[in-house]
């Protein structure tokens, strides 16, 4: 029963009927499990406990990018890459990698998905250039440029709770996967949009820029620094990220640009009694036999062999069942063998879910925002560009993380 709740949770996630956020169906699936007996109240009561911090930190980074987006931060990256383009669509692709990877990394994939996406549709609309290349490189970096840090994503938040590594070592051990899988993005995607960024794009008609919001950016900046400070001494980091968007609210509402509902509904509540909904339906499968049929297939060592076996498994899992259920599954298999397959497994639900639309939430959400804007991407073409990135840039940022882990450690 427990694994027909989950695909029920999930077909619901990815098809929202009527617009239903993807907690009303989650919320009562869970409890149905609880009452059932498919999952014990203790062991719910556990999945909730250890959910609970990671929930609270995403909530706190949903807040810190809506109200960087309100002071105007995203708008102000958006002038400048039409002004450093120059109506040149190949540099537009450039500026829109180092923007969505930055973005990414440091305020999550949901800020590049929900927040930078509009306004690359706008930049691209302002030089008249092809918007295609450049919405594609905003869904593939929401997920392969989340792999820099543990705040980056929350498939991250898990796998650095499992890792136990502090936060600059989780960095320094995927700064190297990072650039690779985001290197081997650029070549496959500026060959398949070839003709796209071949074609002419006018010049950006003069006007004054937006000035960068120097708050903003000293507050996100500071937040980052409260991330190591607070890893270093063994304290959430989701104080830290709570500290920065309790400073941008206070000044927001200061120059009355926002209210506190606004910066209630921001946390974006809904979702996040779906991520702790779906953890106890997940847990259900997992007591109820996934555990023990996967770990007959999870690769044992943290040798490249190993870790090329467990990213694979990570990736095929997350385009089966959603990335998020597919890091709750595979963590408690590969944490006691160490941090390397744990980052492995992240390599997997990171960059495996490029393959296809329901890999990740992130993408699902990233399609509904472009048919908001009329405009529609093809399944087969979405998938051909998948099969082309995926294999490869999985494949050598696993090579990478083995190197980090040689002359890092784990």
């Amino acid at each position: 029963m427990s694994a027909g709740l989950l695909v029920v949770v999930l077909a619901c996630a990815v098809v929202r009927p009527w617009g239903w956020p993807e907690a009303v169906v989650a919320v009562p699936a869970a409890g149905l499990v609880i009452g059932t007996g498919a999952i014990s109240l203790a062991h719910a009561g556990a999945e909730a406990e250890r959910l609970g911090p990671v929930i609270g930190f995403l909530a706190a980074v949903l807040v810190l990018a809506q109200l960087c987006d309100d002071e105007g931060l995203f708008h102000a990256c958006g002038a400048w890459m039409a002004r450093t383009a120059v109506g040149r669509p190949r540099r537009l692709l450039v500026q829109v990698f180092a923007v969505a990877s930055v973005i990414t990394a440091v305020l999550s994939l949901d800020a590049t998905v929900v927040l930078l996406t509009p306004v690359v549709f706008a930049t691209a609309a302002r030089l008249g250039a092809r918007p295609k290349p450049h919405l594609y490189a905003c869904t593939h970096l929401s997920n392969t440029a989340s792999l820099l840090l543990p705040v980056s994503n929350l498939t991250n938040l898990l796998a650095f709770a499992a890792s136990e590594l502090s936060f600059t070592r989780f960095a320094a051990l995927m700064a190297l996967p990072w650039l690779t899988a985001i290197g081997v993005e650029y070549v496959v995607m500026r060959r398949f949009f070839a003709a796209d960024l071949d074609a002419g794009a006018q010049a950006p008609p003069g006007e004054v820029a937006p000035e960068m919001p120097l708050f903003a950016v000293v507050t996100v900046a500071c937040t980052l620094a409260g991330f190591v400070l607070t890893s270093a001494m063994g304290i959430n980091p989701a104080w830290a990220a709570l500290a920065g968007a309790l400073a941008l609210a206070a000044r927001a509402l200061a120059q009355r640009r926002t209210t506190p509902g606004a910066i209630v509904r921001a946390a974006a509540w809904p979702f996040l009694a779906f991520v702790l909904a779906l953890g106890i339906v997940v847990r259900a499968v997992v007591d109820n036999g996934l555990a023990s049929a996967l770990a007959h297939l999870v690769p044992l060592g943290s040798g490249l062999p190993a870790l090329l076996g467990i990213a694979a498994l990570a990736a095929v899992l997350a385009n089966v069942i959603n990335n998020l259920p597919a890091t709750l599954v595979l963590l408690p298999l590969t944490a006691p063998v160490g941090s390397g397959p744990v980052l492995a497994v992240l390599l997997g639900v990171n960059i495996g879910p490029n393959l296809t639309y329901a890999g990740s939430l992130a993408t699902l959400l990233w399609r509904r925002i472009v048919r908001e804007h009329d405009t529609d991407v093809a399944l087969g073409e979405f998938t051909r560009l998948g099969l082309l990135v995926v294999p490869a840039a999985l494949a050598l940022a696993v090579v990478a993380l083995w190197g980090s882990l040689q002359l890092v450690g784990g």
